[in-house]
């Protein structure tokens, strides 16, 4: 779009005052383009001028440390950027977030303050950090967030090779078994399967050879029911599911629908969890029941997998700033909880529901969980969950997951938990009892808080 016309076109001169008006137009003319080009530039630095914002800022050690620099700033405009979420990532860029020691923190530049409020909750990230086992561990990574609003109030790790790093926002850990999540959801909803569905495996339990996709019975089959393959984890039974029953258009819908291969909005930079599927039937097999290492995702995403099934197949954005302001109190990004988008049924939402409480009761998280029922907090909470554990393509990493939630039983409160670690020669602390351990914590003070 032209926005200055070229109009310096000599005119004849017929005397001295007429050359003073036509000095006066050109003067003017030049004064007005001055005048549009400041606005223009202006307007470019409200609109894209927030890159130079950001290189003011410097990583915070310590949350509740203030932070100065000596770079000027440019204003900011509230009705630009409140509400935006890519603002916020702009202006939290170099700023980790994680392991926060006060939900508020502000940084301070010469001529302006940023003042952030988010949703951490202080005195339960204080009391993971103070269990995280640093000894036999090279990440740790902790997430967890109300289901209903998407409000993170946990977020901290730990990474012995990058110690500043966010470990919740690394989106190349192994989805391993939790992946079942949506191969179960993805067989409910297309094979109409239930808890109490009969499937049948040959072969052990936790492999997945090309003879145990076989559609073959023999005094040697395995016979289960679909709850309890989730809740032990039976490779070759959600192998079966991924080679022969659902197709992979199926498979991969349901893996989209649940944020897969989508960057996530949110107010840290979070890339796209990874997910890629063939026409091959081992290959879909390896997929559906988490038997590779090429399906990734980040802990923040992890925690949406619950949070989906505890909210009647429905899915928010997380969030963990509430809001920005200025020195001056100007409101420069305030979060809005969008609409909830709808992932999954209600039906296979509530059939999951009951395969990850079967998890907890009987399967692979029983040992962790162990005595909950006369726990006098966790008695008082529906718990669900699902574990996953792969080596990395070294063998010098094992990853260990568990996501899972809690549902009060005599109210509304929800809680949705991920956590991944990476042991190395020995096994340390398993995720699921550092799920154990929030769970229990943040229960523990809302109900004494009520």
């Amino acid at each position: 779009m032209e926005i200055f016309r070229n109009r310096n076109q000599r005119p004849s001169l017929t005397g001295w005052q007429s050359h003073q008006g036509l000095f006066q137009k050109t003067r003017d003319r030049k004064t007005r383009f001055r005048k549009g080009l400041r606005l223009g530039i202006m307007t470019l630095v409200i609109l894209f001028g927030i890159y130079s914002l950001v290189q003011c800022f410097t990583r915070m050690a310590d949350s509740g440390e203030t932070i100065s620099e000596s770079a000027d700033t440019a204003p900011l405009d509230e009705n630009l950027w409140k509400n935006d979420k890519q603002v916020a990532r702009q202006l939290l860029q170099d700023i980790p977030l994680v392991n926060l020691k006060d939900a508020s923190f502000q940084v301070t530049r010469q001529d302006t303050t940023l003042h952030f409020d988010t949703s951490i909750d202080p005195s339960l990230q204080d009391y993971m950090l103070g269990k995280l086992d640093r000894k036999n561990s090279r990440h740790i990574a902790l997430v967890a967030l109300d289901p209903d609003g998407g409000e993170i109030f946990m977020m901290a790790g730990y990474d012995r090779i990058n110690p500043d790093s966010n470990t919740c926002l690394d989106n190349t850990y192994p989805a391993a078994s939790i992946f079942k999540i949506i191969t179960a959801a993805a067989a409910i909803e297309q094979g109409n399967l239930d808890s109490n569905s009969k499937l049948m495996f040959n072969g052990s339990q936790h492999t997945l050879y090309k003879t145990q996709l076989k559609n073959r019975k023999n005094r040697y089959t395995n016979h289960t029911t679909f709850q309890k393959a989730f809740a032990k984890s039976i490779n070759p039974v959600f192998g079966k599911l991924g080679a022969l029953s659902l197709e992979k258009d199926q498979l991969s819908a349901c893996a989209e629908a649940f944020g897969f291969n989508s960057e996530i909005d949110f107010e840290l930079p979070l890339a796209a969890s990874r997910f890629n599927i063939t026409d091959d039937p081992y290959h879909r097999a390896e997929i559906a029941s988490g038997f590779n290492r090429q399906t990734t995702l980040s802990a923040v995403h992890a925690a949406l997998l619950p949070a989906v099934i505890v909210n009647q197949g429905k899915q928010v954005e997380p969030t963990v700033v509430h809001r920005i302001t200025d020195g001056s109190g100007q409101l420069l990004y305030e979060n809005r909880p969008g609409p909830m988008r709808q992932v999954i049924t209600p039906r296979a939402s509530r059939v999951v529901y009951d395969l990850m409480e079967a998890t907890v009761r009987y399967g692979t998280a029983k040992k962790a969980f162990k005595g909950f029922q006369n726990d006098p907090v966790l008695s008082k909470c529906n718990l669900g969950g699902k574990t996953g554990s792969i080596y990395n393509t070294k063998h010098d990493l094992r990853y260990d997951w568990f996501v899972g939630f809690a549902d009060l039983k005599n109210g509304d409160k929800k809680m949705a938990v991920a956590v991944v670690v990476a042991h190395e020669e020995f096994i340390g602390i398993r995720a699921a009892a550092y799920a154990r351990m929030a769970i229990k914590k943040y229960y523990t003070a809302f109900l004494k808080s009520g």
